[in-house]
């Protein structure tokens, strides 16, 4: 898949077969929309867009809300799309003077002149321009006057993507990782890099790696105590310098919240790595969520802690295999 983030970049595309979204969890839902979108290109001899958008619109469109959660990070959900043997990713820069271009700019000025569509395969309910005014009926119009396809994807999978995406989101905050990860069709997961902690899981025997997030934008747990596995990604690369669901995995047991039975006084993530004892401070850690163990509790002292962890690892190592 090739990656283009400039749009006065692009090459000209072989019966470009379009669509247009955020695509955000790159789910079993929009799993059967890029099916339709290659389907399409094989038909016609044509090469698969897919135009998304960054940052995300919400944060820059005016009334629109700062306080984005996404499913994945823009990293991920390229890692997630180079699985669906999609031809072309452009990820446009969404800027205000982009927001501002009307309807029939965006279809004139941005669609036609910089992709050249062969065909646009877009759902019933895609808005686009300046206050949302532009629909499928005026790409219809264009389409007979431009000369380029217009597919529409089906109402009722339009509706599954939507609901879909939704239940995914409610069911990550709620802990319910096991109906996330059947929706999304593959394990949640989540990138940070391994932090200075107060060291206190080495005292008691399970050593933990506390992870900062790399996006803050990113969907994270409900407070508890999670199965885990985790790869360790190459110090002289990115996230994106691995392969998502290759490469070697450690099984482990993560724990998030705000650590009651020591009184503590913000919200951290840790990663206890089984059979695992080496130095990664700075590195950085991709966590897939296999299953939610418990919520987390108030201890009566350490010794009760490290009981409740003892069999949290094996509740992990249970569920893990």
């Amino acid at each position: 898949m090739q990656i283009h983030h400039h749009t006065d970049q692009l090459p000209f595309f072989r019966k470009a077969v379009i669509t247009i979204g955020t695509f955000d969890g790159v789910h079993t839902g929009h799993a059967r929309i890029l099916r339709q979108l290659r389907e399409e290109a094989a038909r016609v001899g044509g090469e698969t867009v897919i135009i998304t958008f960054f940052p995300h619109p919400r944060k820059v469109v005016k009334g629109g809300s700062s306080e984005v959660r996404l499913i994945n990070s823009l990293q991920e959900k390229i890692h997630l799309l180079s699985w669906q043997q999609i031809d072309h990713l452009v990820i446009v820069p969404f800027t205000e003077a982009f927001s501002q271009l009307t309807a029939e700019q965006y279809i004139e000025a941005f669609l036609l002149a910089k992709f050249h569509p062969h065909t646009v395969i877009i759902g019933y309910d895609h808005r686009f321009g300046q206050g949302r005014k532009g629909d499928y009926h005026l790409l219809e119009q264009f389409s007979s006057s431009s000369g380029f396809h217009l597919q529409e994807i089906p109402v009722q999978l339009l509706d599954e993507v939507s609901v879909s995406s939704t239940r995914i989101r409610e069911a990550i905050l709620r802990a319910d990782i096991g109906t996330a990860n059947q929706l999304l069709g593959y394990p949640f997961f989540f990138s940070g890099k391994v932090v200075k902690g107060n060291q206190l899981g080495r005292t008691l025997g399970y050593p933990t790696a506390n992870l900062e997030p790399d996006s803050s934008e990113k969907l994270i747990p409900a407070d508890g105590v999670y199965a885990v596995e985790a790869q360790l990604l190459p110090e002289a690369a990115p996230s994106s310098g691995l392969p998502l669901f290759d490469g070697p995995r450690l099984k482990g047991m993560m724990g998030i919240g705000m650590r009651p039975t020591i009184n503590g006084t913000h919200r951290t993530i840790e990663v206890n790595l089984f059979d695992f004892d080496q130095d990664i401070y700075g590195r950085e850690l991709r966590v897939f969520v296999v299953k939610y163990l418990r919520p987390e509790l108030r201890f009566n002292g350490l010794g009760e802690l490290t009981t409740a962890m003892a069999q949290d690892k094996l509740d992990a190592l249970d569920a893990l295999g």
